[in-house]
C-alpha cells in the first residue's frame, strides 16, 4: 500500500504527484482514519497472530486478540507490524519468506507471546510442513528452533 509513496523518499526521484501515489496517500489517509479497535494486551486469554508475505515486497503481521468491549466480545488489534524485505530476502521462495516472516513476528512480539497460548493464522499451507520437516539449510533449522520455544498453534486460512 505504501511502496508507491515510498519510492518518492529517495533522493534520485523527483517528487511528482500522479494518480497512483494520490491513490495511494489517500487509501493509507483513509486506513488510518478509520481504525480498528486497539486494545491492551490480556495475558489470560490466548492471542491470534496473523502474518502473511507478499513474495520481493514485504512482510506484515498484527496481533489480535478477543476481549469483553463495553459488554460485547470483540476482537481487536494488539500491534500491527511491517517491514520491506531485505535485497536478499527478496530471493526467497514464498514458503520460506513466511517462515522468515513468522520467525521475525514472533521474535518482534515475543514480550506479549512469551508463555502465551496463541494460534498463527497464514495462507502458507507448506507453513506447517516446514516447521516439521528434516532439514540440513542453516537458515530453516535456526528458524524452526526459534519457534519451538513458543506454544503457538498453527491454522490456515
Amino acid at each position: 500500500m505504501t511502496s508507491n509513496l515510498y519510492k518518492v523518499c529517495s533522493r534520485d526521484v523527483v517528487f511528482e504527484i500522479y494518480k497512483e501515489r494520490r491513490d495511494a496517500y489517500e487509501r493509507i489517509n483513509n486506513e488510518l482514519t478509520n481504525a480498528p479497535i486497539l486494545i491492551i494486551p490480556d495475558f489470560e486469554l490466548p492471542f491470534k497472530l496473523y502474518i502473511d508475505a507478499a513474495p520481493s515486497k514485504g512482510l506484515g503481521a498484527a496481533l489480535h486478540q478477543r476481549q469483553m468491549v463495553y459488554g460485547e466480545l470483540k476482537e481487536g488489534v494488539i500491534f500491527s507490524i511491517s517491514r520491506k524485505l531485505k535485497v536478499s530476502e527478496a530471493r526467497y521462495e514464498a514458503t520460506q519468506s513466511e517462515l522468515l516472516f513468522l520467525v521475525w513476528a514472533i521474535e518482534n512480539l515475543h514480550y506479549c507471546l512469551e508463555g502465551a497460548i496463541f494460534e498463527v493464522y497464514t495462507d502458507c499451507t507448506a507453513l506447517e510442513y516446514l516447521l516439521n520437516m528434516n532439514t540440513t539449510n542453516r537458515h530453516m533449522l535456526r528458524w524452526q528452533r526459534a519457534i519451538q520455544e513458543y506454544r503457538g498453534d498453527m491454522t490456515i486460512i
